[in-house]
């Protein structure tokens, strides 16, 4: 069973006079009789004459009212435990990626010590033949799989130890033929050349911890890597009014965890749109912070109905005005309008007006339908009646 109030077209807190004269005009709107073309007229009339049996009745209302209350606190207790059971995930993995972070710095405190081994021992060839890329290590810490293999790695190693023994052979024959004084002076040459790259050795050993260190922040910070994990996203609904939305109202909402959040309403809302907020749902510990999504419900209004973008509207008409045509005035969602009913016009009929519906997404707007409903005076008219008599039995009078 639909919501009885929706049905009726009226608030929660209506009275019981208010709810009588919603269920009266209704009914006569879509009296099967008044609507033999609609085949589902017989149902939308049976279904409001149960919203009104169901209103009517101060027990059965109180029973519907209970259970609606009933419904939506169950589930926002389930929201509630989905959104806990989320938070304790998110905990867990940054309890996880705390301890791995212990790791880094023990094994940074590690490669530090091992560094400044090496720069007091001058083992410049044993530290490019052994020392891990920063990004190497942090990704075997962490587990991540190397694409490099060890004779990747050393073949460079071999080539340079080759190159270097090609360049000696012949600066050793060289050195054979020069004086005794030139042999001085390229000794001491090589010494000062064997000092400088000790030093530049030692230089590049001791950014091995900087450059871990940099590592190791933009795991943990996240730059460069758009994979991070993403903290869940805070689901509300927004309730707003059809002249909220022709308007591109500030609409303030309540997220489950008690923040308020607002934003203005943009073109292309209507029944079931999602407003999605950047970065205004959980902040969790290590991981990107989530989005606000906003689903937004447009609140019953008895005037009207929505329809994608279109606005409807009905327009009662007596018998003569139907058959006769006439100028009536209908309430629209920027006010009353003029609108011109043609001759002959039955409740099958709709009169369409431009530009008068919700804005939608590509700068226009939907249009107002206006649905005619013929209607029977509230006291039976004894010409009427016999003129529908002579009709219906083929006399004439």
């Amino acid at each position: 069973m639909r919501d009885p109030y929706k049905v009726l077209g009226v608030k929660r807190d209506a009275g019981a006079d208010e709810i009588k004269t919603a269920w009266r005009n209704m009914a006569k709107a879509v009296h099967p009789d008044h609507n033999q073309g609609d085949p589902t007229a017989t149902a939308r009339f049976a279904e409001i004459g149960r919203a009104y049996e169901t209103l009517k009745d101060p027990r059965k209302r109180n029973l519907f009212d209970s259970a609606v209350r009933m419904a939506e606190t169950k589930k926002q207790e389930q929201t509630i435990m989905q959104q806990r059971h989320a938070a304790r995930e998110a905990a867990a993995r940054a309890k996880a990626a705390q301890a791995n972070a212990e790791r880094v710095m023990e094994e940074l405190a590690r490669a530090n010590a091992n560094a400044q081994k090496a720069a007091a021992a001058g083992a410049k060839q044993q530290q490019a033949g052994t020392t891990e890329a920063a990004e190497e290590m942090v990704e075997r810490i962490f587990g991540a799989q190397t694409t490099r293999t060890a004779g990747a790695q050393a073949q460079p190693h071999a080539q340079q130890a080759h190159s270097q023994q090609a360049q000696a052979r012949p600066h050793a024959a060289e050195t054979a033929k020069q004086p005794e004084q030139e042999t001085a002076e390229s000794e001491t040459a090589r010494a000062e050349d064997e000092q400088t790259e000790s030093t530049t050795g030692t230089g590049a050993n001791m950014s091995l911890p900087l450059s871990l260190l940099t590592s190791l922040v933009r795991r943990f910070t996240g730059a460069g890597q758009p994979g991070l994990e993403k903290a869940p996203d805070e689901v509300a609904t927004a309730t707003v009014t059809i002249e909220d939305i022709m308007k591109g109202s500030w609409t303030t909402v309540s997220l489950p965890e008690g923040r308020e959040v607002g934003f203005a309403l943009p073109a292309g809302t209507t029944e079931g749109h999602q407003v999605r907020l950047k970065g205004q749902g959980f902040k969790l510990p290590g991981m990107q912070r989530g989005d606000a999504v906003i689903n937004i419900h447009i609140a019953p209004d008895p005037r009207f109905t929505v329809d994608g973008f279109d606005v409807h509207a009905v327009l009662p008409l007596n018998i003569e005005n139907a058959v006769l045509g006439t100028e009536a005035r209908v309430d629209g969602p920027q006010g009353p309008l003029n609108v011109t009913v043609p001759a002959w016009s039955g409740s099958d009929k709709t009169i369409r007006i431009p530009d008068q519906g919700l804005p939608n997404d590509s700068g226009g707007k939907g249009d107002l339908v206006v649905e005619l409903r013929i209607m029977l005076w509230e006291k039976p008219d004894a010409k009427v009646t016999d003129l529908m008599r002579s009709m219906r039995e083929g006399l004439f009078l």
